[in-house]
C-alpha cells in the first residue's frame, strides 16, 4: 500500500482521547474538528512550572536521492517509546504546500510511521502557513504604501529587502517588477516572491517565547534602508500590531496522532536552508512539560539541521538534548562511495567503506556539542548481514550505540530496539551540551568556526559585498548574533557534487544578511534557491479528490 492508503486505513482516535496519554483535558485544546487541535494559551501558561522531559533530536547524514527517511524514523521511535510504556511526544515541523506538490513531497513520515490526518496535515491543516504568508505580504503592502503617501521615512527604494512570498514553488515570480501603470499604481521597483517557509515571519514565529517577544521581534524586522543607509524596520512602518493580531492563533501549536495514537505537536516550518529549520520553540517547551520523553528533528544533515539546531534554537530557547539519534541507510552511505542510483541495491562493501566517511563526519559533529550519538539504520530488504555488521561495528569504535529501524515496515514495534537503545544511552551517558561557539566571537569568526570545524573546510572565502556587509552588521551592533548558514544539503561543502567527506575546499561566502527579528545573521553558499520551482512531471500530476472526497495520489 501507499502512504496515503496506510494513513486513511488507520482508524484516528479523537484529538481529545490522545490528548489524555498527556494528561490534558478538553478544555486544555481548541478543536479543530475531531482530529486536530491547538493548545490553549491557558494550557502554555499552566506548563510553565512543571518539569522538563528527555529531549532527543533526530537528525542524519547529509540527503541523498536514495533517502534517509529520518521523519519517519522520529514518528517510529516516538511509537516505540509508547510501546516500552514510556510517556513520549513527537514535536516535528508542519510541511509546505510547495513540495508536496513539486518533486519532494511532504513531512508526514511514511510505511507505518506517519502522523495523521496526512492529507490535512500535508494541505492547509491549521492554516497556520497561510497565517504567516498574509503577515509577510501585509509588510510588503505597507512598505510600497508608504512609498506610494510620500515617503516619509525616506527610504531608498533601490535597498528595500523585504520580499513578498507564497507558500508554493513558483519560479516565475522570482524576479518581477511591481507598480506598473499609473502613477496612482504604486512606485515602479524590482520585486522578489520567496516561498512562505523562507519568510523571516516563519523563523521568527518558530523563535518566539509568547505574544509579546513575537511582537518585539517582528519589530526589529528590517525592511529597507533610508538614503542615510539607516535600516528601517516594520515597527517605523506601524505594522507591528496588524502582523500580531494575523499570528494570533498561529502561535499557539498544534496536536495530531501517529497511527497508534502517539501524540505528536506539529507546529512551524523554517526553511532548513537559510533558515533554522527546527519546528517552534513553544511546541519543543509544550512538549518537554508534557511528556517524559520528548522526540524532535531538524531539518536536512545533521551539518545543516543540527548545528543550527544547536547553536541557534538551544541557544535561545535555553534548552539541550540529551541524545541525538543519527540517522542513515546502507543506500545512502554507498552512494556516497560513488555508486550511481540505480545501483544501490546490489551488495558493494567497496564502496560502502569508502562512502562511510560522511556518516563518520557527523559522528564527529555531534561529539562537539558534547551530546552522545546513537545511529540508526533504516533499515531495506537489499541490505546484507555484512553491510550491516560493518556499520555497527564502525559506529562503535567511535564511541556511539547502534540500532536497526524497522519503524517503516512494523511501526513501533519495529523501532524498540532503537527505542532501548537511546533509554539506556540517556540513562548512562550524561549529555554535556555546549554550543559551538561563543556569543562574543565576531560573525567572521563564527563562519569560520562552522566552515572548519563543522564542514571540514580549510578556509573561507568572502565576496566584496559579503565583506562589505560584515562590517556594516558589526557596526549595527549585530556582532552578538549567531549565524545561520546557507549551504546546500547534499554536500558537507558548498558544492553539491563533493560526497563523502571532502577536505581542504575553500567555502565561498557569497552574501550576508540580518534577519535582525529572529535575532540570527545568515551566510548564504553556493547558489541556493528561496523560491524553488516544479519540475518536469509535478507531484500535482498524480494528486486527485474522488467524487465522494477522498484525496488521492498525495504520496
Amino acid at each position: 500500500m501507499t502512504d496515503i492508503e496506510i494513513a486513511q486505513n488507520c482508524k484516528m482516535e479523537k484529538i481529545t482521547e490522545v490528548a489524555k496519554l498527556l494528561d490534558l483535558g478538553e478544555d486544555d485544546l481548541e478543536l479543530y474538528g475531531k482530529y486536530k487541535a491547538k493548545l490553549s494559551d491557558e494550557l502554555l501558561e499552566k506548563l510553565q512550572d512543571r518539569e522538563d522531559g528527555k529531549l532527543i533530536l533526530v537528525t542524519a547524514i547529509n540527503p541523498t536521492p536514495a533517502g534517509e527517511g529520518k521523519t519517519t524514523i522520529s514518528i517510529g521511535l516516538a511509537q516505540a517509546l509508547n510501546v516500552l510504556n514510556k510517556k513520549a511526544c513527537l514535536a516535528l515541523r508542519e510541511p509546505s504546500l510547495g513540495p508536496c506538490f513539486g518533486i519532494k513531497g511532504g513531512a508526514a513520515g511514511g510505511g507505518h510511521a506517519q502522523v495523521v490526518p496526512m492529507e490535512d496535515l500535508n494541505l492547509h491543516f491549521t492554516g497556520d502557513f497561510h497565517a504567516i504568508t498574509s503577515a509577510n505580504n501585509l509588510l510588503a503592502a505597507l512598505l510600497d504604501n508608504h512609498i506610494q503617501q510620500g515617503n516619509a521615512l525616506g527610504i531608498d527604494s533601490r535597498q528595500i529587502v523585504w520580499k513578498r512570498c507564497m507558500d508554493m514553488n513558483d519560479r516565475a515570480l522570482r524576479n518581477i517588477v511591481v507598480g506598473l501603470g499609473s502613477k496612482a499604481d504604486g512606485f515602479v521597483r524590482e520585486d522578489h516572491f520567496i516561498i512562505s517557509v523562507a519568510s523571516e515571519i516563519m523563523a521568527i514565529l518558530c523563535l518566539a517565547t509568547d505574544l509579546h517577544d513575537l511582537k518585539r521581534r517582528l519589530g526589529q524586522i528590517i525592511v529597507a534602508y533610508n538614503y542615510d543607509g539607516e535600516p528601517v524596520t516594520a515597527k517605523d512602518l506601524q505594522a507591528v500590531g496588524s502582523m500580531a493580531a494575523l499570528l494570533k492563533d498561529a502561535m499557539k501549536p498544534n496536536m495530531i496522532q501517529t497511527l497508534e495514537h502517539t501524540p505528536a505537536i506539529v507546529h512551524g516550518g523554517p526553511f532548513a536552508n537559510i533558515a533554522h529549520g527546527c519546528n517552534s520553540v513553544l511546541a519543543t517547551k509544550s512538549a518537554l512539560k508534557l511528556a517524559d520523553y520528548v522526540v524532535t528533528e531538524a531539518g536536512f544533515g545533521a551539518d545543516l539541521g543540527a548545528e543550527k539546531f544547536m547553536d541557534i534554537k538551544c541557544r535561545k530557547a535555553g534548552i539541550a538534548p540529551d541524545a541525538v539519534v543519527l540517522v542513515a541507510t546502507v543506500r545512502s552511505l554507498k552512494y556516497n562511495g560513488g555508486v550511481p542510483k540505480d545501483q544501490l541495491t546490489e551488495k558493494n562493501m567497496d564502496a560502502l567503506k569508502s562512502g562511510i566517511v560522511n556518516l563518520e563526519k557527523h559522528i564527529e559533529n555531534i561529539q562537539k556539542f558534547g551530546v552522545p550519538v546513537v545511529v540508526t539504520l533504516n533499515a531495506f530488504v537489499s541490505d546484507t548481514e555484512e553491510e550491516i555488521a560493518y556499520i555497527e561495528n564502525f559506529c562503535k569504535e567511535r564511541n556511539c550505540e547502534f540500532a536497526l529501524s524497522r519503524v517503516w515496515e512494523h511501526g513501533g514495534q519495529g523501532g524498540v530496539e532503537l527505542a532501548q537503545k537511546v533509554l539506556d544511552t540517556i540513562e548512562h551517558k550524561k549529555s554535556e551540551f555546549k554550543p559551538l561557539y561563543e556569543d562574543s566571537l565576531t560573525l567572521k569568526e563564527k563562519i569560520e568556526k562552522i566552515a572548519t570545524e563543522i564542514y571540514g573546510a580549510k578556509e573561507v572565502s568572502y565576496s566584496k559585498a559579503a565583506e562589505r556587509e560584515l562590517k556594516h552588521l558589526a557596526e549595527l551592533g549585530m556582532n552578538d548574533l549567531p549565524v545561520c548558514m546557507a549551504k546546500t544539503q547534499y554536500s558537507l561543502s558548498d558544492d553539491p557534487k563533493k560526497l563523502g567527506r571532502p577536505e581542504g575546499f575553500t567555502l565561498n561566502v557569497r552574501e550576508i544578511y540580518p534577519s535582525a527579528g529572529a535575532e540570527f545573521v545568515v551566510a548564504i553558499t553556493g547558489n541556493i534557491m528561496t523560491m524553488p520551482g516544479l519540475p518536469k512531471k509535478p507531484a500535482a500530476y498524480g494528486i486527485d479528490l474522488t467524487d465522494d472526497g477522498v484525496i488521492t495520489g498525495l504520496f
